[in-house]
């Protein structure tokens, strides 16, 4: 037991000296911008399809069981504004989230750790190339940069999934349905749902790329690497989450 818990403020603290030399690192020259806009364009096109269609699906199922319950109680007009405050606030960029930790985290991961065990990482640093900016900067940058990009798309899809059920059991023209659930968003429901999605990228990134640098243990390590970074990145998700939630809460009574 105490091990564990030694374990966990070893790597704790490891991480936390990891984003802090990405912080120092990634606002000096040079700038590895074209790496930078490939990642962009890897993650995102990577995580979209699946993003997508989770997105599409959660809209589904979460009218199809919300629904029976307010028909119920003779609310089932206030099914749009639920669901888009439910999926706005808080369901889109978690999903979105812990899709992103187990395929971006795991990806970054287990390629960087390839490139340690094979020793690609140090043979740029032989050249003269700093690994540290060409491989850690440019992903944490682009998934902090992605992740919101991709919930709120996550968003729209699962709305237009919710929309479709609507039409299909209450005859709830799409137009009306949007109508409802942007008649009751704000600004309060929107901004916070973004601002936590950049760090949750930021999150998921740097504990992949933290991972993946410090792999060990040869190729085995690889698939061991890859695990863990899904488990930590998706704890953290879960922490970020709800020390947003508080922080929200807090403005929400002021």
């Amino acid at each position: 037991m105490f091990k564990g818990i030694k374990r966990f403020f070893t790597v704790t603290g490891e991480i936390s000296e990891f984003s802090l030399r990405y912080f120092r690192e990634a606002l000096l020259p040079p700038y590895e911008f074209q790496e930078f806009l490939r990642q962009c364009f890897l993650i995102g096109n990577k995580s979209v399809g699946l993003v997508g269609s989770t997105g599409f699906i959660m809209g589904i199922v979460l009218t199809l069981q919300t629904r029976p319950t307010l028909v119920e109680f003779g609310a089932e007009s206030w099914m749009p504004s639920m669901v888009g405050i439910a999926i706005v606030r808080e369901i889109g960029p978690v999903i979105t989230a812990l899709i992103c930790a187990g395929k971006v985290g795991s990806g970054i991961s287990a390629e960087l750790a390839s490139m340690k065990v094979t020793e690609q990482i140090d043979a740029m640093e032989v050249s003269g190339t700093n690994p540290f900016k060409f491989l850690v900067i440019t992903r944490v940058t682009a998934a902090t940069v992605m992740l919101p990009v991709l919930a709120v798309f996550a968003d729209l899809i699962s709305l237009a999934g919710s929309a479709i059920i609507e039409y299909a059991k209450g005859g709830v023209t799409l137009q009306l349905y949007f109508n409802k659930v942007f008649e009751f968003l704000t600004f309060g429901d929107l901004i916070p749902s973004i601002v936590k999605s950049f760090f949750f990228g930021f999150a998921i990134a740097i504990v992949g790329c933290y991972k993946g640098f410090t792999s060990s243990k040869g190729t085995e390590g690889v698939g061991r690497t890859a695990n863990e970074a899904v488990v930590i990145s998706s704890m953290l998700v879960f922490i970020l989450d709800f020390i947003a939630v508080l922080i929200s809460d807090i403005f929400y009574e002021l």
